[in-house]
């Protein structure tokens, strides 16, 4: 489990990311695709401490780009994890009663077997031989991290975006890992949906085919770019980028391209996109979105009657 180096009274301090690894022949994981993956790894943090009946654990689950890091610092880096406001002493999943985990998604790039990891069978990355994934993969492996700690009930399970689909899917898959009075009411999901629309994955299908990685970054670079502004509300995109913050003020400084930026707005975004290239791997990326594109939780059915099995 997560070793905290260092507390501080505000926060956690300096905290380590451990690795789970599972599935090896003749137990490979089996996908929802039919295929195998074998071995797999899990890169995970935990906060706090588990109590000797092992009923006090929450399980956190990242958005799409995200990572176990949740909360604390990682040695040498300046900005903590993605969602320390909200766990630590005292904060609303209060490490003082709770063992909280957090786990990177297979598929992922940040410790755990996605498509940069190297594949066994050629020693080589697997890139686009790598198996496709769904949110119920996703959260297969989670439980084989769970189980290991020795949990087999968990108090709560919570995320957002991406995260919320697969708090969705615990409620489907392994609703009994709850006491009967924590199933419904304790899964917090946080703006989630039980399924997406169809179709954006179709325009990056030839794309795919080509293989080629310079042209998958730049892919995933556009899509965060353009994205960007579209994951705010209404109002503060406005204000951001077409009021106060950017306008349409020009850049000072231009590139020695045709098609440099020439405006802030352009220059801000395109600075997003490629910091997003650098710490993200383009097929984990892929990957990840095809998920999300594939989740139905209700498989064409009714939500209402999932929900009602689920809190049996």
């Amino acid at each position: 489990m997560t070793k905290i180096i260092e507390n501080t009274d505000k926060g956690l301090g300096f905290v380590e990311t451990k690795y789970f690894t599972f599935g090896n022949p003749p137990d490979e994981l089996k996908l929802e695709s039919g295929e195998k993956l074998s071995p797999v790894t899990l890169a995970y943090e935990t906060y706090g401490t588990l109590n000797e009946d092992k009923s006090n654990a929450i399980l956190i689950l990242h958005a799409l780009t995200g990572n176990a890091h949740v909360a604390g610092y990682h040695p040498g880096e300046k900005d903590p994890g993605w969602w320390d406001n909200m766990i630590g002493h005292g904060k609303a999943f209060d490490i003082d009663k709770y063992f909280v985990i957090c786990s990177n998604v297979i598929g992922g790039c940040h410790g755990s077997t996605g498509p940069s990891t190297i594949n066994p069978k050629t020693n080589r990355p697997y890139g686009l031989d790598f198996p496709l994934i769904t949110v119920k993969d996703m959260v297969t492996a989670q439980s084989y991290l769970v189980k290991s700690l020795g949990i087999k009930k968990l108090v709560c399970v919570a995320g957002g975006s991406m995260g919320g689909m697969q708090v969705l899917q615990w409620t489907v898959s392994f609703r009994k890992w709850s006491p009967p009075q924590y199933r419904l009411p304790h899964l917090p999901v946080i703006p989630s949906a039980d399924r997406v629309q169809r179709g954006r994955q179709a325009s990056h299908h030839g794309r795919l085919e080509l293989e080629r990685r310079e042209l998958l970054r730049q892919i995933s670079s556009t899509q965060r770019s353009v994205g960007s502004p579209h994951d705010r509300a209404y109002h503060l995109h406005e204000r951001c980028f077409h009021g106060e913050k950017f306008g349409r003020r020009v850049k000072e400084e231009h590139g020695d391209k045709k098609f440099s930026p020439d405006f802030e707005v352009e220059g801000y975004l395109q600075y997003r996109g490629d910091n997003f290239v650098k710490r993200f791997d383009a097929n984990s990326y892929l990957y990840i979105t095809k998920a999300i594109d594939r989740f139905d939780l209700t498989n064409g059915g009714s939500l209402e009657k999932v929900f009602k099995a689920a809190s049996r």
